[in-house]
């Protein structure tokens, strides 16, 4: 083959089309508290323990100061912790061949699972004592996702991508 200006070309091998997601989203634990609150949180608390203490220590029981302190201490950790475990996340992605599940954990370390979306089935079951269970089942296997969600919000997810999976469905056949 030649183009306009004479030179010699490579045949082109024929243009594929990429599956386009039916259905993207993106999954992530609820943080109420921002940065800029956690910052103030942390600073009050520190003032009126150091207060409190400084105030203890003054009246001769200098060892409930050390306490004040191991309790900011304890708050600041599990406010880190929590963050920590707030940086997990899930991308759930729908096309019209599959269902493809990739969990973030906060290490970075990633779990993928796919599914073929003909045969995927949505699952929210209801415990006892209220809470929903939100799986997605196929072929014997079972796979629990948004384990950090509201129970309505597994509810309105999983009402979501079952009509996107429904519509995968229909665009395969």
């Amino acid at each position: 083959m030649t183009d306009d200006t004479g030179s010699a070309q490579e045949p082109q091998p024929p243009q594929t089309a990429v599956q386009q997601p039916l259905f993207s989203a993106t999954l992530k634990p609820n943080r109420s508290l921002g940065p800029r609150g956690f910052l103030i949180l942390m600073g009050v608390l520190s003032v009126i323990c150091f207060v409190a203490g400084i105030t203890f220590a003054l009246v001769g029981a200098w060892p409930v100061l050390g306490f004040f302190g191991l309790d900011v201490i304890i708050v600041y950790v599990a406010f880190k912790l929590s963050y920590r475990s707030g940086r997990l996340y899930e991308v759930v992605d729908v096309d019209r061949e599959s269902l493809t599940l990739t969990r973030v954990h906060p290490s970075g370390k990633q779990e993928r699972y796919a599914f073929q979306s003909y045969w995927v089935r949505v699952t929210l079951d209801s415990t006892p004592d209220g809470r929903t269970d939100l799986r997605l089942a196929s072929h014997g296997r079972s796979v629990p996702i948004g384990r950090f969600l509201t129970n309505d919000e597994r509810d309105g997810f999983a009402t979501a991508l079952s009509a996107a999976l429904i519509k995968a469905r229909m665009a395969s056949s």
